[in-house]
């Protein structure tokens, strides 16, 4: 391997040019406050004397993550340096029987499946709205979520989304009344939403809102190092000793003390001086958004969403930058912007694309993302001759369009498949995912009914340049479907 072809060295050149990151880690590249990092090795230890074990905390680690829990006002919050995935997988299955039954928005990240997977559980799915006029998913019902329940009293566990990668925050609080009737726990996905806590104009932590289990990523959105997360519980509906099993299985046996450093240097940062931070971000995104505001024919998303599809607020600091209208697509605009402007966003879909707004942000950053969305909205006309105009195919209708479940997602994993193009797969049963990644919501799981929507959906999105992921063909031409015994 040639110098400059390494990773490291690749990196560097990188973080020397002038890609501005609209995207994740939240400190984006910025050590503002992190100078004691300068020189990593210099804390990369091990579980020796004095620094306790994460496993089996009862020293410094433990003080620190009882610390972090009174911050965030939980009773219990436990570090997680294999990320938000290592927390939805450890809720999930020290909420669930082995063979039991989960509730769980369709729109879940994919370590979500992964947790069915291998826990062998059965899914009821519930579906977030559509805000068809942007293209974008809406929240989740709390009326939907209670007509299950009463319908299905094997359920043993609720997980919801909230936000979502565009934003969304559903009504956890009456969602988390309606489940606790039933006497079993809310764990929500708030991957998205580690910086509600530390802002008075961000919406409110799902933590205070009623929900048992919270998982939220600090890298997301808080200046801390990828990989980083926490989980958080409150009592009454949690089984402890069932969460801190799980993750003692799910958790690296040699944790990092530089992710684990991270998190509570990042956690203390917030809480102080971020605090004024975070109420100075809130001014620059009303800023930004009022900068957008006279765009011809891109559009912004933001709060005339609220009260409306489900949706109880809005996190504006994800910037929803729709195509609906235009000639182009959410993966054109992304392509622009990547290798016309050298500015990344965090994900497209089809019809819009999403940038992520944090305290480490910059002001020339807003100003490249101003100046280039007006030049371009001055060069795409209206929708005339637009390529994915069949509203129909919409990326967020086809993740929340309800499968034909055929049989547990274990079942559809572990059955005997065969390899065939996707353009005559319609009417099989898939053996695995399909999704776009970024955000890894599954258009398609392992055990559903390939129908024709479906495989025109997959084969346009691979068309457009969409990132389709989890085909074991990664040319994305051929799926692995079971076998029929023909």
């Amino acid at each position: 391997m040639k110098r400059e072809e390494r990773l490291l060295d690749r990196l560097k050149l990188y973080s020397q040019g002038d890609f501005y990151p609209f995207h994740m880690p939240g400190h984006k590249r910025n050590c503002f406050m992190g100078q004691e990092y300068t020189d990593p090795f210099q804390i990369d230890i091990t579980e020796i004397g004095g620094f306790d074990n994460l496993h089996q905390p009862d020293g410094i680690l433990k003080e620190s993550m009882s610390w972090a829990a009174s911050v965030y006002g939980a009773d219990k919050t436990y570090y997680l340096v294999n990320g938000s995935s290592c927390g939805l997988l450890t809720a999930i299955c020290g909420s669930t029987s082995f063979g039991g039954k989960i509730l769980m928005a369709r729109n879940c990240h994919k370590s979500a499946y992964n947790a069915v997977f291998l826990n062998h559980l059965e899914v009821r799915y519930v579906y977030p709205q559509v805000v068809e006029e942007l293209g974008i998913q809406g929240g989740i019902l709390p009326e939907d979520v209670e007509e299950i329940l009463q319908e299905d009293s094997e359920i043993q566990a609720v997980l919801i989304v909230s936000p979502t990668y565009e934003g969304i925050v559903s009504d956890i609080k009456r969602i988390a009344e309606i489940v606790h009737r039933q006497n079993i726990p809310l764990i929500v996905d708030e991957a998205h939403g580690a910086h509600f806590t530390f802002g008075k104009n961000f919406p409110v932590s799902a933590l205070d809102l009623g929900a048992d289990i919270v998982i939220q990523s600090i890298h997301k959105t808080l200046p801390c190092f990828t990989q980083t997360a926490v989980l958080h519980t409150k009592k009454g509906y949690v089984k402890e000793e069932e969460i801190e099993r799980y993750l003692r299985i799910y958790q690296s046996s040699s944790p990092s003390y530089i992710f684990m450093a991270g998190i509570e240097n990042c956690i203390y940062y917030m809480n102080g001086e971020g605090r004024e931070k975070m109420d100075e971000l809130s001014d620059r995104i009303s800023q930004v958004r009022k900068k957008l505001g006279d765009l011809k024919n891109l559009a912004i998303a933001g709060e005339e969403l609220e009260g409306n599809y489900g949706v109880n607020d809005i996190d504006l600091s994800k910037l929803v930058i729709v195509t609906k209208n235009t000639k182009i697509t959410g993966a054109d605009l992304d392509r622009i912007l990547r290798e016309k402007y050298h500015l990344e966003m965090e994900m497209c879909g089809a019809d819009y694309v999403v940038a992520i707004i944090t305290i480490g942000d910059s002001e020339e950053g807003f100003e490249r993302l101003i100046k280039a969305l007006y030049e371009i909205d001055g060069e795409v006309g209206l929708q005339e001759g637009k390529k994915n105009a069949d509203t129909s195919l919409e990326w967020s209708m086809k993740v929340t369009s309800k499968p034909e479940v055929e049989m547990t997602i274990f079942e559809g994993i572990a059955g005997e498949k065969e390899s065939i193009p996707v353009e005559n797969s319609v009417g099989r049963i898939s053996g695995e995912f399909v999704y776009i990644y970024p955000p890894g919501i599954p258009i398609l799981a392992p055990g559903e009914m390939l129908l024709p929507s479906l495989v025109h959906t997959i084969l346009e999105y691979e068309e457009m340049g969409l990132p389709v992921q989890g085909l074991r063909d990664i040319s994305g031409k051929n799926i692995q479907v079971i076998k029929t015994g023909k």
